[in-house]
């Protein structure tokens, strides 16, 4: 697998990594959140791979989830239920991900990036 990007494009944490992924000289390809949404099965193979609570996948300061209510009702869910919800709208994911064979990070954090891809 190629380096994956997976961002919005009005995200300004996503422009970062983006720029940061480019001045680095690490080739990507792009994939807008939103409007190519990862699939179900997809989040069941990166939360497996990474070993992360479904939690961290969810954007947990965005307008959907605070409008859905998520934080009362995330805990009483089912994993199943969660990982349907992660796939149902792209708005609802943390952003962005970073995604090889070797590695998925969630979120754009530089030194972690540095030292991970």
């Amino acid at each position: 697998m190629k380096n994956l990007l997976l961002w919005y494009p009005k995200c300004s944490t996503c422009q970062k990594a983006k720029k940061w992924l480019k001045a680095n000289n690490i080739s990507f390809e792009e994939r807008n959140i939103v409007e190519q949404t990862p699939s179900k099965e997809e989040f069941e193979k990166w939360i497996k791979q990474t070993g992360l609570e479904i939690k961290k996948f969810f954007n947990t300061s965005g307008l959907k989830y605070k409008e859905l209510a998520l934080k009362e009702k995330l805990p009483t869910m089912s994993n199943e239920k969660k990982i349907e919800l992660l796939a149902s709208n792209g708005m609802l994911i943390k952003r962005p991900l970073f995604i090889n064979d070797k590695v998925i990070l969630v979120g754009f954090k530089e030194k972690e990036w540095r030292e991970n891809i």
